[in-house]
């Protein structure tokens, strides 16, 4: 049983914002607001220069380089990359474009590590570089007792406990998640994950990127990889997040309204004023950012600012009183959080920026993407008047299955009790509703919460905390002619079944709501703002003055 103190933490730290849904924008941001209130070394020697690449060495000369070095604007990305780059000349600032040698604060395999490994050994390694560096979780083929698939479990924990690196075992969790929650996706660090959806670190404010294997080995052996700083791309976000809107539906709005490829391989930053990024929570930072792998960037980044901070302080406070034991060892202490605020990363003013790009929250609306892809984005309103029939829903994956995810699937139910004596409804005839959470530790809030056991009652059936049907393993498949709604974060043809079924990818309240209805259905909480008859979307910054010069 989870401790009271988390569970009222936890409330108050992730899953009110979705409770502010339900309340004015002012009285929105003003909540949001109380909660956030309490809460290189380079070397001349020539085994130094073969780490660097020739942009690394530009103007190394002494006799060259000036006694002043000029500033140069850098954006928050090419800060970060900056701070874990080796072999740097004195006085080089990188930019977008440069080939430098990375150092990550961390790097993630799951069920490749395997593979990983082998790629590892065949290049003579035998020794990991730094094994605090690693993090091996198993989180894909979970549900598989294969006596192939458990062997080659085995072979990973017992690598990983050769090499004394943190091994996660399957059921614990998505790799992605359990590096959120268990602080190795520090903000202002690179961090980086043999997985394409390691651009979820980007939600805490930390550079997360895909590698490939053979990288991971790379990683592994020297500590070291290569990267080439992407081109960088702005998002700027503007208004306010209404009530019945997610970040689900930022980011499917996003990929399928700006769906020319206009950031494939870019990096992003999301940006905003204060008021308007205080209005999405850590939650949703999290989905936008995971979802910027399929809008097809290679990472998805936030600040490092005051709501950040309140969900860093409410995940320290937790451990400091559940874990007393742990001190200044735990992963989330005070302290720790108080050394990241005292001077905090920020892109400078004038920095560049490849293209930039805005949204405005305040005219967004709940929206669906497919089916079978992502470029397609359509308002719920639209879908909801076609009474698509429904065959199975999904609230999985690292996308959208936290314990806020899950209240809000929850709450759909709660409210249709309402109408029905006070007993939870059961899911439409004919529909299959599965759930996995996120990690185990999201499971055991929602628990601890009674949100899981609603959505239990309600005919729901639990999988292992793993990925599963998100990416087309295990149980609950799609089958030929079947429509699906998910709240994962990728719908191509296939992609979770039969190639013949129809995929669509949704926020957790209206997969829940879709599932209770059996099509395609919302739960009835966003309300159209007076005046607002579209989308407000287009480059530049969403300042018309600034934009027109």
């Amino acid at each position: 049983m989870i401790h009271p103190v988390r569970r009222a933490l936890a409330v108050a730290a992730s899953r009110a914002p979705r409770q502010f849904l339900a309340a004015s924008r002012t009285t929105s941001v003003r909540s949001v607001r109380a909660a956030a209130a309490a809460g290189s070394y380079y070397s001349t020697t020539s085994r130094r220069l073969q780490d660097a690449f020739p942009s690394q060495l530009e103007n190394l000369a002494s006799s060259t380089l000036p006694k002043v070095v000029p500033q140069v604007p850098q954006t928050l990305t090419e800060k970060i990359v900056q701070s874990y780059s080796v072999g740097l000349a004195p006085g080089k600032k990188v930019k977008s474009g440069d080939y430098v040698t990375l150092q990550p604060h961390h790097c993630m395999t799951h069920d490749n590590s395997w593979p990983v490994a082998m790629k590892f050994m065949s290049i003579g390694a035998s020794k990991i570089h730094d094994n605090r560096q690693v993090v091996m979780t198993l989180d894909h083929d979970v549900q598989n007792k294969s006596e192939a698939n458990l062997k080659k479990y085995r072979q990973i924990e017992e690598f990983a406990n050769t090499h004394g690196v943190d091994f996660y075992p399957a059921g614990r969790g998505i790799g992605h998640q359990i590096m959120v929650e268990e602080g190795y996706a520090w903000p202002g660090t690179v961090t980086v994950a043999s997985d394409s959806h390691s651009n979820m670190y980007g939600g805490v404010g930390c550079l997360g990127t895909p590698m490939v294997r053979t990288d991971a080995a790379s990683i592994w052996a020297t500590g070291k990889t290569w990267w080439q700083i992407p081109p960088i791309a702005k998002v700027t976000f503007t208004g306010l997040l209404p009530p019945g809107v997610t970040g689900k539906d930022v980011i499917v709005a996003l990929c399928g309204l700006f769906n020319n490829d206009d950031v494939l391989n870019h990096a992003i930053e999301f940006t905003g004023a204060e008021e308007t990024m205080r209005s999405i929570p850590v939650d949703d930072r999290l989905t936008i950012a995971n979802m910027t792998t399929e809008w097809g960037a290679l990472s998805g980044l936030f600040p490092i600012d005051a709501v950040l901070a309140s969900w860093m302080r409410a995940k320290a406070t937790v451990t400091a009183m559940e874990h007393p034991e742990l001190g200044d060892k735990a992963k989330f202490t005070h302290a720790k959080i108080d050394a990241l605020l005292e001077n905090p990363l920020v892109a400078d003013p004038g920095a560049t920026y490849a293209k930039q790009l805005y949204l405005n929250l305040s005219t967004l609306s709940p929206f669906v993407a497919g089916p079978n892809s992502v470029k397609i984005a359509t308002p719920l309103k639209d879908l909801e008047a076609q009474n698509l029939k429904l065959d199975k829903a999904y609230l999985v994956s690292c996308t959208n299955s936290r314990a806020s995810d899950i209240a809000a699937a929850a709450r759909v139910f709660k409210d249709a009790a309402a109408d029905n004596n006070g007993v939870i409804p059961k899911v439409a005839p004919g529909v299959k509703f599965y759930i996995a959470a996120a990690s185990i530790l999201e499971q055991k809030q929602a628990e601890d919460s009674g949100d899981w056991q609603v959505l239990l009652d309600a005919g729901a059936e639990p999988l292992p905390s793993g990925c599963g049907p998100c990416i087309g393993l295990g149980t609950g498949l799609l089958e030929p002619g079947e429509i699906g709604i998910s709240a994962s974060n990728r719908n191509f043809k296939g992609r979770m079944g039969s190639t013949d079924a129809k995929a669509y990818l949704a926020s957790p309240e209206v997969v829940a709501a879709s599932a209770l209805q059996g099509k395609i259905a919302g739960p009835g909480w966003y309300q159209k703002p007076e005046g607002v008859e579209k989308v407000i979307i287009g480059e530049g910054n969403g300042v018309v003055e600034q934009d027109k010069a």
